[in-house]
């Protein structure tokens, strides 16, 4: 990959940046800009060579589908070749906003942005300036995390610039992100409304406007052979460069809906639950021993009230444990400064808590490459 590219940093409120970054998608070009969830890396979604720069600049498989982005629901309708009711339903409850839904393409949407797929990925974003670049192009926009491939997806544009200055065209500096975490991903090709990747939009959401909504099994299941539906079903992201393991209490396992987790989360503060806490922080405690002695440089993640349980020099609280919110927003943030502490080995608790534990839990289980340690 090309890494000499002159690539032009501006705000998303500085004047002309927004037109400034509609030409450049016009011409082709790659340009990074703020969304709701993270930091997409755009391109025109119906030119196939734009596509193609997009997996060059990531270090993306070519099989990892592009979710394309657009700024008017009458956009759906010249990608799609069917929209379902239940498609149109979702759309008007949940857009502008975090979901994405797959339905069959039209011939117009190239297979280089598809991943190969007769599917095509879509959602309307609710950042303003993200809209704002889309209308100005006149274009759909194909947009994945603007990160490199594997590594945690940014959060910021300090973060694309650490892994995209040099290699796209233009980054658009919309400040931090709000929600953290990529949007939910809606299979609405069968009968039933499949989640393909949990996210801010819930399934409890879902089946408030749709009905009966499915989880796809890949969710529960380690990585495996199968091609993939949707972006982040088949490979490891969002990953450290030091090891990352996730050590829960076996009674912690999260249940497809949550509403055990939510339940938990009532009784955290009881004597049994605090006795859990204990047994976590006792074994983390154990493993950062054994790694310290071998001369190795660890890190915990842990949630603000039991931080104080750890003997760690580097101990990274991702927010209180009752605020999925807060975690989301801060979790990529957090694996991209174990990198930055330059951490061996980084040990987390599990945040699988209250409605957003699913879609968390998701990201943190494909850092850790499926690593749990259960106590």
């Amino acid at each position: 990959m090309n890494e000499n590219i002159n690539t032009i940093i501006m705000n998303c409120d500085e004047k002309g940046a927004i037109s400034k970054a509609a030409v450049t998608l016009r011409k082709g070009g790659l340009v990074a800009f703020p969304t709701e969830t993270v930091y997409g890396l755009g391109a025109d979604a119906l030119n196939p060579e734009a596509s193609t720069k997009i997996y060059a600049a990531k270090g993306r498989p070519s099989d990892n589908p592009l979710i394309v982005h657009i700024a008017d629901t009458y956009a759906v309708f010249k990608l799609a070749s069917h929209v379902p009711k239940k498609a149109v339903m979702l759309m008007e409850a949940f857009w502008p906003g975090p979901l994405t839904i797959i339905l069959p393409k039209k011939d117009i949407v190239p297979r280089e942005t598809t991943g190969g797929l007769d599917t095509v990925a879509i959602r309307m974003p609710s950042h303003p300036a993200a809209l704002d670049m889309i209308r100005q192009s006149q274009l759909y926009i194909a947009a994945p995390s603007a990160n490199i491939s594997g590594r945690p997806s940014p959060t910021t544009a300090d973060h694309v610039i650490n892994d995209m200055k040099g290699r796209i065209d233009m980054i658009l500096d919309g400040g931090a992100v709000g929600i953290g975490i990529e949007s939910t991903i809606v299979d609405m090709t069968g009968d039933v409304p499949m989640i393909l990747r949990p996210g801010f939009i819930t399934k409890a959401m879902l089946e408030n406007i749709v009905g009966a909504v499915t989880v796809d099994k890949s969710l529960t299941d380690s990585i495996s052979d199968i091609k993939p539906k949707a972006p982040g079903m088949k490979y490891t992201h969002y990953a450290p460069k030091g090891e990352l393991t996730i050590v829960e209490a076996a009674e912690e396992t999260d249940t497809p809906d949550n509403s055990a987790s939510e339940h938990s989360h009532q009784n955290h503060g009881s004597a049994h639950s605090y006795i859990t806490r204990l047994s976590v922080a006792k074994k983390i405690n154990a493993l950062i021993a054994e790694k310290k002695q071998q001369g190795f440089k660890t890190a915990v993640i842990a949630s603000a009230e039991n931080a104080h349980l750890y003997n760690c020099e580097n101990i990274l609280i991702a927010g209180e444990a009752a605020s999925g919110e807060t975690i989301a927003a801060k979790l990529y943030g957090i694996l991209r400064e174990c990198d930055d502490i330059g951490a061996d080995y980084i040990y987390s608790e599990a945040f699988n808590r209250g409605k957003l534990g699913n879609a968390i839990m998701n990201r943190l289980l494909k850092a850790a490459g499926q690593r749990v340690i259960k106590v």
